[in-house]
């Protein structure tokens, strides 16, 4: 009886449970770690949601179970913000389903339409619950190329082929975490004609849809006719409104997949706090300035980190979305793979950053920084990192982002 559980046994050491010991022992020996690791807003959620919250929590009636689907308020808040922002026509009632973050509704879809030994394509590297909600559910991984170009649609149609049973969904992620890599709508065009002529699902996770800094916003593939008949979409508040810890996401899209969602939730859960779904429909309802403001501050730290890092040594591909850069590790350290690397910047630089194996194997070679402190703390991590890598030897004739 000392063998794990089947389920725990599929699933590896979460990365950061190897990354933060390290770095509770360096803040215990009186280290200054700066944190870019875990991308966990540290803005501040606005007034005017937290004031709805505060004044919805003194109704007693909103203390008792509230609905697993989202009160009808707030669903018809996130049906409206998919017809402002995308053009989308939603019915709140049937296409949309409020979840307790898009993990928790991505894990649980995973749930609900997973049989033992279904193939799901899903990229490489990727946000792990991607992945794992479906290993957790029974089902087998695929890996695809994350990059969605000519070769991302190449590998789709051999894996297709290939793959026996034939897959039953492919998930999407763009702008995608860790890669920062973005999708136009012929893209998604490519991708939802092949997937209906194969009776494939499709995932989309738009979690990043507002956090862009080239005045191009990322579309929902929801935008593409049909899509709808196939595919299901999940969007978060987390970062567009930095309310993380209050775990408010939304899954939008074809009825029999929000159907299917909604049904295993009921037997999970109560959805959340009523005040807290009250006060995101105010959020949702309310002026996008905080969602420009949101993006002003990601959009500086971006090109703080960029500009600072590559005067530092180490050349820095600038992001045009999501609140992540995706570093290759410097040449000269490419050898230790991005775990042995990562505890050697908290070690030596009081740095700490996301191992890209922890998305996936094919991540092995990078690092994910995230935009989570202030630009003086980038900058400080910038000049840390500048010795380390000075006494390592040159990276190379590296053009700093103001020239």
């Amino acid at each position: 009886m000392t063998e794990d559980f089947h389920r725990i046994r599929r699933l590896p050491p979460y990365v950061f449970e190897h990354i933060n010991p390290i770095k509770a022992k360096a803040r215990a020996n009186g280290v200054d770690i700066i944190d870019l690791g875990m991308g966990n807003p540290d803005l501040p959620t606005p007034d005017h949601i937290v004031a709805k919250l505060q004044e919805t929590v003194l109704d007693p009636r909103t203390h008792r179970y509230s609905s697993s689907k989202g009160i009808p308020g707030l669903r018809k808040a996130q049906a409206s913000y998919y017809g402002r922002r995308f053009g989308v026509k939603l019915n709140p009632d049937t296409q949309v389903v409020a979840t307790l973050g898009s993990k928790e509704g991505f894990a649980n879809m995973a749930q609900a339409i997973t049989a033992p030994g279904d193939v799901v394509l899903v990229p490489n590297p990727t946000y792990p619950i991607h992945a794992f909600g479906f290993i957790m559910s029974g089902g087998v991984v695929r890996s695809m190329p994350a990059d969605p170009n000519e070769d991302f649609l190449r590998s789709l149609d051999r894996a297709v082929r290939h793959s026996i049973p034939k897959p039953i969904a492919l998930v999407l992620n763009y702008p995608a975490n860790p890669t920062a890599y973005t999708a136009d709508l012929d893209f998604y065009a490519a991708v939802v004609k092949y997937c209906k002529q194969h009776d494939i699902f499709i995932l989309s996770d738009l979690a990043y849809s507002e956090i862009y800094f080239d005045d191009v916003p990322p579309p929902s593939i929801l935008q593409i006719p049909g899509a709808i008949d196939i595919s299901v979409e999940f969007t978060s508040m987390s970062k567009t409104y930095s309310m993380p810890g209050w775990r408010v996401g939304f899954a939008v899209g074809n009825e029999r997949l929000i159907a299917a969602l909604a049904r295993v939730k009921s037997y999970l859960d109560y959805g959340a706090f009523t005040p807290i779904q009250v006060a995101a429909t105010a959020a949702l309802n309310g002026s996008d300035d905080v969602i420009d403001e949101v993006r002003k501050v990601y959009k500086l730290r971006r090109d703080v980190l960029v500009d600072s890092f590559c005067r530092s040594g180490w050349d820095i591909p600038s992001p045009k979305a999501t609140m992540f850069a995706w570093a290759p590790i410097p040449a000269q350290f490419a050898h230790l793979g991005s775990l042995e690397f990562a505890k050697l910047l908290i070690q030596e630089t009081g740095v700490a950053v996301a191992p890209g194996v922890g998305f996936g194997e094919y991540g092995d070679q990078y690092i994910r920084l995230a935009f989570v402190e202030n630009e003086q703390r980038i900058r400080q991590a910038a000049r840390n990192i500048k010795k380390l890598l000075g006494s390592h030897g040159s990276t190379g004739n590296v053009v700093p982002l103001s020239a």
